[in-house]
């Protein structure tokens, strides 16, 4: 058996240490839109250079419009410098809302792209991972990227531009004050290098935390009447409140690294300037250089150092960012264990709904120390009702499982009208068959969607059939708003009989060829079960039936019993002869009917 493929393996040490590498993944994102990112950095180039130019604008206004040989001149300055304000103020506009377009859009991709992938992956992924961390990283790490791709990216390479263009005319104003400039460059990257590095390693962390935080609450909300009945609410706060505790430590190290990475670099750069300024005004006042010079010399100044301080702030934002794309990109690289192969063989037609298991054994991932299934061996024939019985843990659902191929067997073949369900597509496989489970799962939406989601595209008609036939249009027609009424999360509204009622009902409109009953009336009163009973049987007729029972009572009327213990198959046959073999079916029979010869004290009631 092929094992669940592990994320790609992390680049070597120098590539991880750069956040901009680990961005480039999102490239195929951002690529649909590639013209407006053209249009983006269009105008976040004008816009930069509208900034730039406000300088050449001071130095001309302080040397040439206040000498008085010209005081028209004073007017057109001042005139040509509103003008580079409003092309300033546009070009931001149409920066700012491009970028910020982008962000949303492609944030929007990204979580369509990872949630697909992940309800796509096989069932071992689930029992490794846990729902809160995936939720985290769908929330909470996309959030990070969204505000690198629609705000931080398009502001450090805003700074880039003015850091370098403020640079150059630092230069070209005054090479002396601008080599003094250049020497404390290092004495401001040296900080942002070491730092940086801390500050993405804590980011990292810190999300990990946060999703641990967040698998706690998962973990406890879906399962609140538990915590409640058992009156553990003062625990689950308590457990909840030290991983929240503990992300908060983390991310306040992170924090405490960034707020001293900002502080170290406006000392540094502020008091370079300081410096810088003072030899300037000296020369000022020797007359070696003009009050527009220096003026000019100033805003540059001013404007460089100011970008790169934000180069530095944005620095921890890339920082934090490729810590989440790390985080992104590892889901995106698991490589679901079951899916489709290359070319999938096509389904038999039309289906008949034959089932074979030809020696089967199977370990489940977590506990490779226990066989779920050991050397198992099964015909069932088109439209048979075969009921599966046997203590917890014999494998009877694992044939489900093995069945709907949520895992491959690791020996041993399954077949589905003598095809081998590994050469066939999953999700076309599962096209054949509906299950109605022992814990329903029941929707966030109306009833009449819960229903259709065996066939969404069922007409409400064939809805109000299926809900009939199931017994469940009563109750349900008694809501306050009937088929569209919202049954509450996890069907919160429902009783545990009504749920049950739903998946049936889901089951009839799905129509299958194979139908598979995990313990499906475990929930119903005597007179709902009785009703559930005449529905199920007009659904049993012409199709296959698989039933998981622990109720003896349900199943004494199959066309056969397997009886399970251990992954083994240990007796076949029906109910009266099982029960005079005086094997462990007996033994079972006798323990729920009370008699000895293991029958139902009152009537044997209908199949399930």
């Amino acid at each position: 058996m092929s094992e669940t493929a592990a994320p790609a393996s992390p680049p070597p040490a120098s590539r991880r240490d750069n956040p901009l590498t680990r961005l480039r993944a999102l490239w195929p994102f951002i690529r649909p839109y590639r013209g407006r990112v053209a249009l983006a950095l269009v105008s976040l180039t004008i816009a930069a250079g509208a900034m730039l130019t406000i300088g050449q604008a001071l130095r001309r206004l302080i040397d040439h419009g206040f000498d008085g040989q010209n005081p028209g001149l004073i007017d057109l300055y001042f005139v040509a410098l509103l003008g580079v304000v409003v092309v300033l103020a546009f070009a931001t506009f149409g920066r700012f809302y491009l970028v910020s377009w982008l962000g949303e859009r492609v944030i929007a991709d990204v979580r369509q792209a990872i949630y697909g992938h992940v309800v796509r992956l096989d069932s071992t992924f689930f029992e490794t991972t846990k729902t809160g961390e995936i939720l985290s990283r769908l929330n909470a790490d996309t959030m990070l990227i969204e505000s690198v791709i629609g705000s931080s990216a398009s502001i450090a390479l805003r700074n880039l531009l003015l850091f370098l263009g403020g640079s150059a005319l630092l230069v070209l104003t005054s090479p002396k004050l601008a080599l003094l400039m250049i020497l404390v460059v290092p004495l401001v990257l040296v900080p942002i290098l070491v730092f940086g590095r801390r500050v993405r390693a804590l980011s990292r962390t810190s999300q990990d935390r946060l999703a641990d935080s967040a698998a706690v609450a998962g973990e406890a909300l879906s399962a609140v009447q538990t915590v409640q009945a058992f009156g553990q609410e003062a625990g689950e706060s308590a457990r909840y409140g030290g991983a929240v505790e503990t992300a908060f430590g983390t991310a306040r190290r992170r924090i405490r690294t960034r707020a001293w990475l900002t502080a170290m670099v406006i000392i540094l750069v502020f008091g370079a300037i300081d410096l810088v300024l003072w030899i300037g005004a000296k020369d000022v006042s020797g007359g070696t250089m003009t009050g527009g010079e220096l003026a000019g010399f100033v805003f540059y100044a001013v404007v460089a150092a100011s970008a790169l301080g934000a180069l530095s702030e944005v620095w921890g934002d890339l920082q934090r960012a490729a810590g989440a794309t790390e985080r992104l990109l590892e889901l995106l690289a698991v490589v679901p264990r079951i899916k489709a192969p290359e070319n999938p063989a096509p389904l038999p037609s039309p289906a008949q709904g034959a089932i074979r298991f030809d020696n089967v054994t199977f370990h489940y991932p977590s506990r490779p120390d226990l066989p779920a299934l050991e050397g198992i061996s099964l015909d069932i024939a088109p439209g048979e009702t075969v009921a599966l019985v046997g203590p917890s843990g014999a494998g009877k659902s694992t044939v489900f499982q093995l069945l709907l191929r949520f895992h491959d067997p690791e020996g041993g073949t399954v077949l589905v009208d003598d095809a081998d369900v590994k050469t066939l597509d999953p999700v076309e496989l599962r096209h054949l068959f509906a299950l109605v489970p022992q814990e329903t799962t029941i929707f966030a939406t109306d009833a009449a969607a819960n229903i259709r989601y065996g066939r969404p595209d069922a007409s409400m008609a064939d809805v109000l059939a299926a809900a009939e036939a199931a017994s469940a249009r009563g109750f349900i027609e008694q809501l306050p708003e009937g088929f569209a009424s919202q049954l509450g999360e996890r069907g919160t509204r429902l009783s545990g009989g009504q749920k049950q009622r739903i998946a049936i009902a889901r089951a009839i409109l799905r129509d299958p060829k194979i139908l598979l009953l995990d313990e499906a009336t475990s929930a119903l009163d005597a007179e709902s079960e009785v009703q559930v009973q005449d529905a199920l049987e007009g659904l049993m007729k012409g199709r296959t039936t698989l039933v998981i029972a622990h109720r003896l009572s349900t199943v004494i009327n199959a066309d056969r019993i397997i009886v399970m213990d251990g992954g083994r198959v240990v007796e076949t046959g029906r109910h009266d002869d099982l029960v005079a073999q005086g094997g462990l079916y007996a033994r079972l029979a006798a323990l729920q009917f009370g008699e000895t010869e293991g029958r139902p004290p009152e009537r044997r009631l209908r199949q399930v």
